[in-house]
């Protein structure tokens, strides 16, 4: 990392290196990480109570459309976040005029994908670099009161919401 005098407002990383750290760059890792991932989902799946090969096929389909979506944003000729490639192969794979598209949406349908993003979002919500922390450290107690308003703010509301249509 650079010294403090010389940070770039990406935590000290130079675009080079960014680009060179980007999931799509690194796709044998990636695809590897991902695997871990899969069985790990696959494995949460059972909380739904679907067997475990009944949901193998889907998560296989989930896998291969998350692998097609990163080769497609390494090599696409303008950048968009990997994300969005693979959000829309997966539309895309799933649209009624695609061949195969029902077979696609009857093995995904075994998937319980509440149970399968749980883990993803509580990781994902876990993991801090140190670029939050030293943003964190600037803004100080002010950022707590003004987090715990707002989500105090957004429990009462649904709260509310739901209350009222139930």
């Amino acid at each position: 990392m650079k010294s403090s005098d010389t940070a770039t407002p990406t935590g000290g990383f130079d675009a080079a290196t960014l680009q060179e750290l980007r999931p799509e760059q690194q796709l044998g890792k990636t695809a590897l990480l991902l695997a871990v991932v899969c069985v790990a989902a696959w494995i949460a799946n059972m909380v739904n109570g679907a067997p475990l090969l009944q949901a193998l096929p889907g998560m296989v389909i989930l896998y291969g459309m998350v692998i097609i979506g990163m080769v497609i944003g390494r090599f696409a000729p303008f950048y968009l976040p990997s994300v969005a490639w693979v959000s829309l192969v997966s539309i895309i794979m799933t649209l009624p005029f695609f061949p195969g598209s029902a077979w696609v949406v009857e093995r995904l349908a075994h998937v319980n994908f509440l149970a399968v993003v749980t883990p993803v979002l509580a990781y994902a919500g876990l993991a801090l670099t140190g670029r939050e922390f030293t943003m964190f450290r600037q803004t100080g107690w002010k950022l707590v009161i003004v987090s715990l308003l707002v989500f105090t703010g957004t429990f009462v509301s649904s709260a509310f919401i739901a209350h009222l249509i139930l």
